[in-house]
């Protein structure tokens, strides 16, 4: 399928030395098909007046052989309503060494009925995903058509092959912009059958225009647009999509498509975690001695965390099938899969079971209404035996049987054991367990998990300056996120990122010095120190000090349109569970007593709470505040809550 308004659904796919086959090209221009003719002269509607482009037509055919193997042919034209609207003129086709593209071709038909073909040099190609120039086997072809102007109206088609082992496609039904029509046609071989499901999008049924042809249409979608929405879900976890299945996918009933998935992704790791004396050998010693099941898991994630390099190499079926775990502990690196894979078997070693689990980076992607391989991350699932109560083993989810599993990411070099990132807590994820195969969702930790502890003592002189030292101690994401800039900066960079942070909120602050403690020991907080003034931190007021006794750390989100009161319609993203608690003693200067402070704040709502005092004591101003965070998104009839909560807060 194009990719041109959606990512790809492979896991973690890269570079394999690979060559794949172009479709040939016509010598010289070809006048456009009638469909793009008759596309064209459809009018604009005056729903989309406003929009920047409109989808005019967006239609597939998938033609099903015998085998399940699948020919896609796609069509769409799109009109260019505004300049802005240039950049859906760009038509991309994805494909593989087994995806292959047999035609791509495009028109520009002007507004006064010209036709412009693209020619061959104006498609470029290139690899997919990071890392564009490296990427042999997974790649990208694409054309800007010539005279795409307002006005005209951009015709693509394509024609590919798609891969003969994934028995499905998404169909994205939504996009940024207006649709005015659009379909999706699957003719399949005698006999055959097909499934169907549907996300963020009421189902259409389809029309049998033949026998084992059938046809889905739909008319006026409106556009997805979040440009101007702030603090919302990943936009891939709001558009309406829908998963057409083919040949041994498609099964009746969600729960057994999940289960169809499993057992199809099961069989292609099949022994490749299998361990070898090496990796049994490696294993054993590092938890030898080791009594207690945080520490064992912990000498192996960490292992695996610091000593396996994030690399991606294609090889096999696509993105989908992980190397062998002996030739990964051989050649210390792999992508999602791999690392994956090596945990699984080194904790096999020591008899502990692990499964993989296909997650998206970002919640919310996959829905579970709606079985797919729509997801681009594989993880792991730690079976744990009955009784485990370790508090330090937070992220845990039980199965429909009952057995309890710590969810774990081993591509994440800076969460231990025991957690994972905000962006995977409440999502959901297919566990490959053969016929136990299942969707779950993840686990919504406590606030407990993530946070920062920040105690700061200053000294106000007279002239407003302030000087001082802030000692901060963070957990999870908040300690993620530094771990994370501490490996990928040198030095010097660490530290203006830091000042450009302190700068945000203390303006004309200056960093006399810094210090990190515990930054490559995962199981501990990270430590952070800091010595810093600023000149204009109080400002005098004839004998007077006026100050904002918080002298760092604002809670506040920038969404406009929830504080106007206007209607919400999606979830509101609060980040992730945490706690944030400062304590900041401020010396005054000789012969000031404070002469007013602000009332207490005290809020408490069931996915948040915030409460701040200022108190003096003698000559010192205390101020007291914690905000605390409890469910990682809450719906969008909340949003008089979340109004209340950052009124309370600013």
């Amino acid at each position: 399928m194009s990719i041109r308004f959606c990512r790809s659904i492979g896991i973690c796919v890269g570079a394999a030395w690979l060559a794949c086959s172009l479709p040939t090209w016509a010598s010289k221009p070809e006048p456009a098909p009638q469909w793009a003719v008759d596309a064209a002269k459809t009018p604009t509607p005056p729903a989309a007046a406003h929009a920047s482009a409109v989808m005019l037509s967006d239609d597939y055919l998938i033609t099903v052989d015998e085998q399940n193997h699948a020919i896609e042919r796609e069509r769409y034209a799109i009109r260019i309503l505004k300049p802005q609207g240039r950049r859906w003129a760009d038509c991309a086709a994805e494909y593989d060494t087994d995806e292959k593209l047999d035609y791509f071709h495009a028109w520009t038909i002007a507004a006064d009925g010209r036709q412009l073909e693209a020619m061959e040099s104006d498609f470029t190609d290139h690899g997919a995903y990071e890392a564009p120039i490296l990427q042999f086997s997974e790649r990208i072809r694409e054309v800007k058509p010539p005279g795409a102007d307002p006005g005209s109206v951009v015709v693509c088609e394509t024609e590919q092959r798609l891969r003969p082992y994934i028995n499905s496609e998404d169909w994205q039904v939504q996009y940024s912009i207006p649709v005015v029509e659009e379909s999706l046609e699957l003719e399949l071989a005698p006999g055959g059958h097909y499934a169907e499901s549907w996300s963020r999008f009421e189902p259409v049924k389809p029309v049998e225009t033949d026998a084992d042809h059938l046809r889905w249409e739909i008319h006026d979608v409106p556009a997805l647009d979040l440009e101007n929405i702030r603090e919302t879900p990943p936009w891939e976890a709001l558009a309406g999509h829908a998963e057409i299945k083919w040949g041994d996918m498609a099964v009746r009933g969600v729960d057994n498509q999940w289960r169809a998935l499993g057992e199809w992704q099961d069989q292609l790791e099949a022994h490749r975690p299998d361990p070898t004396p090496e990796i049994a050998a490696e294993a054993r010693q590092l938890t030898t001695g080791v009594s207690d099941l945080y520490a064992k898991l912990s000498a192996i994630t960490q292992y695996i965390q610091k000593n396996i390099r994030y690399f991606i190499v294609v090889k096999g079926i696509g993105g989908w099938q992980a190397h062998y775990a002996g030739d990964i502990f051989r050649n210390r690196y792999g992508d999602c899969k791999d690392k994956t894979t090596l945990l699984i078997s080194m904790l096999q070693a020591i008899g502990i079971r692990a499964y993989y689990l296909h997650v998206d980076s970002e919640r919310g992607v996959i829905d579970p209404a709606m079985p797919s391989l729509w997801g681009n991350h594989m993880i792991t699932a730690i079976e744990l035996p009955d009784g485990e109560s370790d508090p330090r083993l937070m992220a845990r989810v039980k199965t429909a049987s009952g057995t309890t599993l710590l969810i774990f990411d081993p591509t994440d070099e800076v969460t231990p054991v025991g957690r994972i990132r905000g962006e995977l807590q409440g999502a959901y994820g297919n566990l490959i367990d053969g016929t136990n195969s299942q969707v779950l969702e993840m686990p919504v930790l406590s606030p407990d998990s993530a946070g920062m502890e920040r105690k700061g003592d200053f000294v106000l002189a007279t002239d407003g300056s302030l000087k001082g030292d802030i000692a901060e101690s963070l957990t999870g994401d908040d300690a993620a996120s530094q771990r994370w800039m501490i490996k990928d900066l040198d030095e010097k960079d660490v530290e203006k990122r830091l000042e450009q942070r302190l700068g945000a909120q203390l303006p004309g602050v200056t960093l006399t010095k810094y210090a990190y403690g515990h930054a490559g020991d995962l199981d501990q907080p990270l430590q952070l120190t800091l010595d810093l003034s600023t000149d204009t931190f109080a400002h005098p007021s004839g004998p007077l000090l006026l100050l904002r006794p918080r002298v760092l750390g604002s809670d506040a989100r920038d969404v406009p349109d929830v504080m106007d009161g206007k209607p919400r319609k999606y979830p509101i993203e609060l980040g992730h569970p945490g706690r944030w608690h400062d304590s900041y003693d401020i010396a005054l200067p000789a012969g000031y007593t404070v002469d007013e402070t602000p009332d207490p704040v005290d809020l408490d709502l069931d996915f948040a709470s915030y409460h701040a005092t200022t108190t003096a004591k003698g000559s010192v101003l205390h101020y007291e505040r914690e905000y605390v965070v409890r469910q990682p998104e809450i719906p969008a009839a909340r949003a008089a809550d979340f109004r209340k909560l950052e009124t309370t807060i600013l």
